[in-house]
């Protein structure tokens, strides 16, 4: 049983790693608006999961007859953590905004307390925090948060964001009847909200050279593609106290690969926040990387 735990929590984890690219792959887009990007890369998503359906000799709409609650809960998850969090970065500076938003892995072990036979120990709480700490040395590079009353919006929007995610990643554990398949109906749902958006909110403005179309495909094969399948199935199977707390790394990958790329820049700070967001999430996980002895 502790086995099947672990490799279901080490496949979540893999959701993490392709999430490190966003950023990267993110810029790479160019001028894409967010919403028409966020509409053109779960599009990729949904057409890569009925390929993988019609392959394995499936019908698609069997893997889209699942339960209301469980539609309402994976689109809900999936287009309102992206909509508030666009919503929060329009209405609010950004590093504000995305650190306010970003307090969803530590939401995520403190709810997981919430489910049946969870139980939570300082170390899994200790782990989250030490990765916020390390996040926050990260997005501020050293300097002071400046939260202002005119931003209120944005930073309500931010906090809606970030329990929209913990608080959809929770009840997925509850909805472990439900076949991560099901993740590729979210996606072409949460395309057609995303493109609804756009044509609401932007201005549509299409990729401009063949590495700007590679990266938005790129898009929706990781990190907002495969990453969600992965982290469905992490949640549902996997410890989510220690998938909240290495959730952290995400933005620290992220920071590497930029700063890999020539396009961030390496710095004592980042490796203050490195100590600190990859000792939380081993603390977090030493249950998993150490078990007691029976």
């Amino acid at each position: 049983m502790r086995k099947a735990t672990n490799s279901a929590t080490a496949i979540g984890g893999g959701a993490v790693l392709l999430w490190a690219t966003l950023a990267l792959f993110t810029d790479l887009t160019g001028a894409v608006p967010p919403f028409q990007l966020m509409a053109m890369a779960f599009a990729v998503a949904f057409l890569t999961a009925v390929v993988v359906w019609l392959a394995r000799g499936e019908r698609p709409l069997g893997h889209l007859r699942q339960p209301l609650p469980a539609w309402i809960l994976g689109v809900g998850g999936l287009f309102g953590y992206h909509f508030f969090y666009f919503l929060a970065l329009r209405n609010a500076p950004t590093v504000e905004a995305g650190l306010i938003a970003y307090l969803w892995p530590l939401l995520i072990v403190l709810m997981s307390a919430l489910l049946p036979g969870m139980r939570l120990g300082w170390w899994h709480i200790a782990g989250a925090v030490a990765g916020l700490a390390g996040t926050v040395l990260l997005v501020t590079d050293g300097g002071g948060l400046n939260f202002k009353s005119e931003f209120a919006l944005g930073y309500g929007a931010a906090v809606v964001c970030a329990l929209t995610w913990s608080s959809y990643s929770v009840l997925s554990r509850r909805m472990a009847h439900v076949p991560t398949d099901a993740v590729g109906g979210f996606c072409g749902a949460t395309a057609v909200l995303g493109l609804c958006a756009h044509l609401i909110f932007e201005e549509t403005v299409w990729p401009a050279d063949m590495v700007q179309w590679l990266s938005v495909v790129a898009l929706g094969l990781g990190p907002v593609g495969a990453a969600f399948f992965l982290w469905d199935y992490g949640v549902k199977r996997g410890d989510i106290r220690v998938l909240g707390a290495v959730s952290y790394a995400a933005p620290l990958l992220s920071t590497l690969l930029l700063v890999g790329f020539g396009r961030g820049q390496a710095t004592w700070l980042l490796g203050g926040a490195c100590l600190l967001i990859t000792g939380g999430a081993v603390l977090a996980a030493r249950e998993m990387l150490f078990p007691p002895q029976d």
